[in-house]
């Protein structure tokens, strides 16, 4: 009744209503009954016009699929690039945030290819994408897949996620290839504490830029909640088989609704794991009810802390369960910061809602006093509350070439494996198409991030690199030369100083060596300050192509944008197009000491390994539990290579501490725990939520970088 146009199709008998057209429709008749509606003879027909088409009717229906199928496939780009318009000096990065209008997010989604049905927005600038699209372009081939790494940074970072954003605004505005900059999302924890804002800087950043470091569409929140949720379940089951027979138990896990019993997915899936194929509740031997009732979860063995997405140094190690109501259940626990949690290392790491499904159930929780494994399937469905936030989002704009950007998850690189979504990268290196980059970014230093992005990463999603380019500064170099710490707040030598450079390059070098490990081309990426002088970057990029980088540029994004990234954008193409060997650095049949020791040796510099007690039992324990063939996820300070963090340029003739080993199955790997490092950071004497205020006029936020 409210169409304009009919198309019949239909060869069969005609079961067609008269009530069913409006008034003035058109019909267009691709079957057999041209003659039943071009000879209307009955009044109750409303008055529409019939079109019989000039060509074969079948003809006309096999174009149209034609053309609908040319439509789901791969979409050449009209990326319609925004003005640049630098002041100088640069203005603060908030004013050049606030001074471009984004781009309206469905306008971006369709110039990068996406249909309608695919995006899902979050207000004006920033939309979900479905994982549909990898359906749809599942024949399309990939573009070529670009890791920014860095040296051994100062505490103030050495722009790597300012590089993603020029060297893919570069590409794409200025030579013209389609790209998509994949980044992680700003955890809470140093945007209020230590860094402020992450959303790169100066004329290469991601806006709106409150958006993207204030909680976006709120993801981290989300895992927040759903980690608490399993660590409520544990404390919850645990108190309750304390406190109740086999029978009262059964009778409230299984209870009876409206005169019937039936268990729920998550009990049925643990009656499999026992073994236990009945589904009749009422069929359960005693034996059977027990065992499936008790979890008998050991308090000293359980492994899942609750988190959150602040930098609390206060709930490193807490009690639990002092109150009365609690019955005696109190013992020692410890808050992780948000991003630490193994939900955010699957999120980052699935390849889809099945598979992050089937990594969920198997996270490993704590051990019963048997020593067997107690999963979250024992428990509780995480799923249902993270679901949602398994689809990349998409950043309405990329200052200031208006470039696209992926932004998920954000594991943190020293204490998790430090890498966006495998998703985002799947679904960005689609979209891009096969002469196009994806460049992402790995966290820290090549030794940290990039490491585990080859060992872990690559592993899961089955994609391989086709260039690494690692970032320098000039600042951090004299640092490893034996200069000045860069400490808070403190501002870049304004003096040249050549030796303290070459002496720094030492660590340049290093990381280079890391990178060459794994057989991909290295592109060095000198990050320009204003105290830096020609001669020390001449020097810089000298001695990088010296140590086997196939080229080094000086890059001045931070103040002109992607035209300041040109020649990183040019050197990185022709980087692509050289033979690729990539290599893991180890097997994963080795032992887990084998691999922690080949980390150590072969990408931090030490002599060896020293494993504590308590380490070496808990390594003992999982080779026991079958998990001893994971990669390695070395939880570490980013600040040295290694273990201590005042150890600048390249340590040698050391042992790395392994103080403790604990398992992250579902997302698939060992993370030990090296030398002091914690997974709850703390807040400096000054953090930098002094400085943010709301201005209630304006209704906008001050402060944040």
């Amino acid at each position: 009744q409210q169409t304009d146009v009919v198309v019949l199709t239909s060869e069969g008998p005609l079961e067609f209503l008269p009530g069913w057209l409006r008034p003035g429709a058109v019909v267009i008749d691709c079957g057999q009954h041209w003659g039943i509606l071009g000879n209307r003879s009955s009044s109750s027909w409303p008055p529409c016009t019939p079109f019989h088409p000039p060509t074969p009717p079948p003809q006309n229906v096999v174009r149209s699929a034609c053309r609908w199928l040319r439509q789901q496939r791969y979409r050449p780009w009209r990326l319609r690039s925004l003005t640049l318009q630098p002041l100088s000096p640069v203005p603060s990065d908030i004013e050049i945030s606030r001074s471009q209008s984004p781009k309206a997010i469905e306008l971006l989604a369709r110039e990068v290819g996406l249909l309608p049905d695919e995006i899902e927005a979050h207000g004006k600038t920033k939309a979900k994408v479905r994982l549909s699209l990898l359906d749809r372009l599942k024949e399309q081939p990939d573009g070529k897949y670009v890791l920014v790494a860095g040296i051994t940074p100062t505490p103030l970072g050495e722009g790597k996620s300012t590089v993603t954003v020029g060297l893919a605004q570069a590409l794409t505005a200025h030579l013209k290839l389609n790209s998509f900059a994949c980044l992680r999302q700003p955890s809470q924890g140093p945007t209020f504490g230590v860094k402020g804002g992450a959303a790169g800087g100066g004329y290469a950043q991601v806006i709106p830029m409150e958006e993207f470091n204030l909680h976006l569409t709120g993801d981290i929140h989300a895992i927040t909640a759903a980690n608490n949720l399993v660590a409520a379940a544990i404390d919850a089951r645990v108190l309750h088989e304390a406190t109740q027979s086999d029978k009262a138990l059964y009778g409230r896990l299984v209870p009876t609704v409206n005169g019937l019993r039936k268990f729920s997915p998550i009990q049925t899936a643990r009656l499999r794991k026992l073994g236990i194929d009945k589904t009749e509740p009422g069929a359960l031997t005693p034996e059977e009810i027990r065992s499936f009732v008790r979890l008998d979860i050991d308090p000293s063995g359980i492994t899942w802390q609750r988190v959150v997405d602040t930098n609390d140094r206060f709930l490193r190690k807490i009690t639990i369960g002092q109150a009365s109501t609690e019955k005696g259940q109190a013992r020692q626990a410890q808050f992780d910061i948000a991003v630490a949690s193994e939900v955010m290392a699957i999120l980052a790491l699935t390849d889809g809602l099945r598979d992050m499904k089937e990594r969920f159930s198997r996270m490993v929780v704590g051990s019963s006093r048997t020593g067997r494994p107690v999963t979250a399937q024992d428990l509780v469905s995480v799923c249902v509350r993270v679901c949602a936030r398994a689809f990349p989002l998409l950043v309405s704009n990329l200052y200031p070439q208006g470039t696209p950007v992926f932004v998920h998850a954000g594991p943190f690189a020293n204490i998790a494996h430090g890498n966006s979504s495998v998703l985002a990268d799947k679904l960005a290196l689609k979209l891009v198409g096969e002469e196009g980059f994806v460049v992402t970014e790995a966290g820290f230093g090549a030794d940290i991030g990039m490491e585990k992005f080859f060992n872990i990463k690559c592993r899961t999603s089955g994609l391989r690199p086709n260039v690494v380019v690692l970032v320098a500064t000039v600042r951090a170099l004299k640092m490893h030369g034996g200069g000045p710490k860069v400490a808070f707040f403190s501002r870049c030598s304004p003096w040249q100083n050549l030796q303290l450079v070459a002496d720094g390059c030492s660590n340049l070098r290093k990381q280079i060596e890391i990178a060459q490990l794994f057989g991909v081309p290295v592109v060095v990426a000198v990050n320009v300050f204003r105290t830096d002088t020609e001669a020390e970057i001449d020097l810089v990029c000298r001695i990088a192509r010296d140590s086997g980088a196939s080229d080094a540029v000086a890059c001045y994004h931070w103040s002109r944008g992607g035209r300041g990234c040109v020649e990183l954008a040019r050197a990185v193409r022709k980087a692509a197009q050289q033979p690729n060997h990539f290599r893991f650095l180890y097997d994963l049949q080795m032992p887990i000491v084998e691999k922690i020791r080949t980390i150590a040796q072969k990408v931090y510099g030490a002599d060896d390994v020293e494993v504590s007690q308590e380490a070496q039992a808990k390594i003992d324990n999982y080779n026991e539990q079958g998990f001893g063939n994971l990669p390695i996820c070395m939880a570490k300070t980013h600040l040295s290579l290694s273990h201590l963090p005042d150890w600048k340029g390249v340590p040698t003739g050391f042992l790395l501490p392994i103080r403790d080993v604990r398992a992250s199955i579902g997302a698939g790997f060992i993370y030990p725990l090296v030398g002091t490092m914690s997974t709850m950071p703390g807040l400096p004497t000054r953090p930098c939520f002094y400085d943010m205020d709301l201005d209630p006029d304006t209704e906008q936020i001050a402060g944040l970088f």
